[in-house]
């Protein structure tokens, strides 16, 4: 397979701001709905590495990937996000990105808190959405949980550790640092779930995790797994921590081949 795939670096003006949007294409590619990448809560576009670009190759599909507000090239924000954060985005913020691309039908794959907002868009959009995968998604917060993001927290006071969070974020570091740690472990957000949205998810889902993941134990794919309202397939990667697409690239890829090809048949 011929490596065709060709980038566009895209604006979308929002009145809060400016959202940076990126693609992966070819005219190679059979005419199916693209991938939108929902990222984690300190990621962004290029978090993703060269994930999207094999992403696009392997499953011959353009994917989309952008920064939430405050986050990456985006605009940046000065007040944290609420609690309802996660369906805010998925409600709209999310439905703002897919009208300015002009997409309409679509695929999500979102990693971690965007595996989560990836199913609650699911459960809102259920004729729109046609099928998500979710990698190290939360389900609802767990002791594990608060504990790697209090670590975590710490470890960032270290400043190599977090130059490489300014790496990606610029002068955004610091409150997309506090964007995380501060809602994650506030009280107001210590009954979070996903409960009430699985059901709604209609669509078939591929729920990833790995059994070493630091924020999360096998009860969150667990439960999303259990509760989602059509199709649901779980796979479990020994010895992979919360960021499998990165850790355990070619499984993952080879996942997500094998899950669009068996939902199309």
């Amino acid at each position: 397979m011929s490596d065709s795939i060709q980038i566009a670096e895209i604006t979308i003006p929002l009145p809060e701001g400016i959202i940076y949007a990126k693609k992966w294409f070819s005219v190679d590619h059979s005419v199916m709905e693209p991938i939108v990448l929902l990222h984690d809560s300190l990621g962004c576009v290029d978090t993703w590495r060269e994930f999207p670009k094999a992403l696009s190759l392997r499953t011959r599909r353009n994917v989309v990937a952008y920064d939430r507000l405050g986050f990456g090239r985006s605009s940046a924000r000065t007040s944290l996000p609420s609690k309802k954060f996660v369906t805010e985005e998925a409600e709209i913020y999310l439905p703002l990105v897919l009208k300015a691309l002009s997409i309409q039908k679509f695929s999500l794959f979102g990693h971690s808190v965007g595996g989560s907002i990836a199913i609650v868009a699911a459960a809102r959009m259920p004729e729109l959405c046609l099928n998500v995968i979710t990698e190290s998604a939360q389900a609802f917060v767990e002791d594990r949980t608060r504990e790697g993001i209090r670590a975590a927290k710490d470890n960032f006071k270290n400043t190599d550790v977090f130059a490489r969070l300014q790496k990606y974020h610029g002068a955004n570091a610091k409150w997309v640092l506090d964007a995380w740690t501060e809602v994650w472990l506030s009280k107001d957000f210590a009954n979070w779930s996903l409960e009430k949205d699985l059901p709604k998810v209609k669509c078939p889902l591929l729920v990833i995790h790995g059994d070493k993941d630091e924020f999360g134990s096998k009860a969150f794919p667990q439960k999303i797994s259990a509760l989602a309202g059509g199709q649901s397939y779980m796979k479990i990667l020994s010895n992979c921590g919360h960021v499998p697409h990165r850790d355990a690239t070619n499984l993952v890829l080879d996942f997500a081949v094998e899950f669009y090809n068996g939902i199309r048949s």
